[in-house]
């Protein structure tokens, strides 16, 4: 029989998408560039995840040099995420953001089926179509395809892929590594290459408030991205690939609440659409082998 996800993770994973769909709204008030809010999401976090690793006891061990070179890798990809992504959520709309950067939802998934070398099973068939109809219907009616937004639009595609193998540098490390170091290590690694990033792209870094980037760093990188890794490491890919369709729903009700539009019946069943698709990935899938010896 598969085994069957963990309950505590499967929370994490959902917790984790609230707290990132609050992301692209904090980018987009942070007064500073938005390479530059993603140099101090990472800067601002790291003393803290430092700080976490010793209150709780999951001190940085000594490692191997494969290791070590897998949390440089997943540093870079997710500086490179982070500067595409950043980018395009100002250069296009939120909707249109929001529906490339799921992208990850259906690559992270099919990473995980190729290392399992199996073709998908009925059950995760059908909670992929759910999550592909429900992400077109929650996005689909403030979506637009515009000449005017191509160049967003690619960034936030390209954002996407970085950010699958993020997650499969992280995954590849959770099988040996508590979650607070791999995370503190990878959040270091990347904050050369989002500084080089920005200066090569003649981006501004210091930020005229602090408010917005602080909120991104301590929302975002210590809870949003903490409580991930945690889940990556004893989640399946399928399932944490289904969790990112939490944000665009999350997307939806923070739109009404925040800005005052109004929740419809498309709405509704997207929000249904993926619910029925994280039901259906969590009871179908299971864990990868390098999973079941990672630790909490």
């Amino acid at each position: 029989m598969p085994k069957q996800t963990k309950p505590a993770a499967f929370l994490a994973m959902l917790l984790a998408n609230v707290a990132l769909a609050f992301g692209p709204t904090l980018v987009r008030m942070a007064q500073v560039s938005p390479i530059g809010s993603g140099f101090w999401r990472l800067a601002l976090a790291a003393p803290v995840l430092l700080l976490l690793t010793v209150g709780t006891r999951q001190p940085i061990p000594r490692m191997p040099r494969k290791l070590w070179a897998w949390l440089l890798i997943g540093g870079i990809f997710f500086a490179a995420d982070l500067a595409a992504w950043h980018i395009g959520i100002v250069r296009t709309k939120l909707a249109n953001a929001a529906l490339f950067a799921n992208l990850t939802t259906f690559t992270f998934a099919a990473y995980g089926l190729i290392i399992a070398r199996s073709l998908p099973t009925r059950s995760q068939v059908v909670a992929l179509v759910l999550a592909a109809i429900g992400t077109i219907v929650l996005i689909g009616r403030s979506y637009e395809l515009s000449p005017q937004y191509l160049i967003g639009d690619l960034l936030c595609i390209t954002a996407g892929l970085f950010y699958t193998g993020y997650l499969i540098a992280i995954e590849k490390v959770r099988g040996v590594l508590a979650p607070l170091p791999a995370l503190a290590i990878s959040t270091l690694t990347g904050l050369l290459p989002l500084w080089l990033f920005a200066w090569g792209a003649g981006q501004e870094i210091w930020p005229r408030s602090w408010g917005p980037l602080v909120l991104l760093a301590l929302g975002s990188q210590v809870i949003g991205q903490g409580l991930l890794v945690y889940a990556v490491g004893r989640l399946p890919p399928l399932v944490v690939g289904m969790g990112f369709l939490i944000q665009p729903l999350m997307g939806a009700v923070l739109g009404s609440t925040l800005y005052g539009e109004q929740l419809g019946p498309a709405d509704m069943i997207g929000g249904m659409a993926v619910a029925a698709a994280l039901v259906l990935a969590r009871r179908g899938s299971a864990a990868p082998l390098a999973n079941r010896s990672a630790r909490d």
